[in-house]
């Protein structure tokens, strides 16, 4: 089938139909009438000579050919999107989207984005944080800044740095903690990953405690808990360093554990524009050059 016998206008109507689920709120996004998208929904179809949707009571549910259809389009739309928003103003941009975990984000990244702009200034960079979870294509990333053992199916992974982890606790807590078996008398803050803590313990040659309690997706919510007497967490210190400094929270005990890095990450199939190529030399010539703090 040629491209040029799809009209746009159903298209549109149709993936916007797909996100939200509904004729109506397609419309509304689409400034048309809910009858007007529905039309446009069914002369796809009629082109196609498929069914795009089921039609419930309450709402629609995509087909398995509507399934087929829809990361194609919308992965199309972000990009014409993201190609026609880098001519506002008269002005070309080259636009860089990039996701990454909020602890890489917080710890390393935003307190060295001025010198990115300032050498880059041509490049817009909008940043999308998470807990280590994304879908590159679905989200429209370029560039996904990850925790892990760099391999993941499908991608062309950069090494950025090594994260040891190392408990840290609130001032507070540290004159009970005088060897690792004191642990066991205090809460224990865990991640998702529960292996951590017990491939820690093993690293300090005791038996680990029963781990239950409290449990955060993120080390961004784990030191703040932390550094409020919540109890002890296990994080990533290099991207605490300015919690340290500032003596909001403090390291109990040298012994780490290495369960990962972290990664910049791209799809193999996603060829690399100038932003992509310009960001990623940034961020790895800069990183070199960093100092790599001392645990203990």
């Amino acid at each position: 089938m040629e491209i040029s016998q799809l009209p746009l206008n159903a298209l549109r109507a149709f993936e916007a139909s797909a996100r939200h689920s509904s004729f109506t709120r397609a419309g509304l996004e689409l400034r048309v009438t809910q009858t007007a998208v529905s039309h446009q929904v069914k002369a796809l179809e009629d082109v196609l000579g498929v069914s795009l949707f089921k039609r419930l009571p309450r709402g629609l549910a995509l087909t398995d050919e509507g399934h087929a259809l829809l990361p194609v389009l919308s992965d199309v739309f972000r990009r014409m999107s993201a190609t026609l928003s880098q001519f506002e103003e008269g002005n070309f941009r080259e636009i860089l989207t990039v996701g990454m975990v909020g602890t890489f984000a917080i710890g390393w990244l935003l307190p060295r984005l001025t010198s990115f702009k300032e050498r880059y200034p041509h490049v817009d960079l909008r940043l999308k944080t998470n807990n280590n979870r994304s879908d590159i294509l679905l989200d429209g990333l370029d560039f996904f800044i990850r925790f892990g053992d760099g391999a993941w199916h499908g991608t062309e992974a950069y090494h950025l740095m090594d994260a040891p982890l190392s408990p840290v606790c609130a001032p507070m807590l540290r004159e009970r903690l005088r060897r690792p078996e004191d642990l066991a008398h205090v809460e224990l803050l865990r991640s998702y990953r529960i292996d951590e803590w017990p491939l820690w313990f093993r690293a300090a040659g005791i038996a680990a405690p029963n781990l239950r309690g409290w449990m955060f997706d993120s080390s961004l919510t784990l030191v703040e808990a932390a550094a409020r007497g919540v109890g002890v967490a296990l994080v990533p210190v290099v991207m605490f360093e300015q919690e340290i400094e500032a003596g909001r929270i403090v390291q109990p005990f040298s012994i780490t554990i290495e369960t990962g890095g972290y990664w910049l990450t791209r799809l193999k199939t996603r060829t690399e524009t100038a932003a992509m190529q310009s960001f990623r030399r940034w961020l790895l010539t800069d990183i070199e050059r960093s100092p790599q703090r001392t645990v203990g």
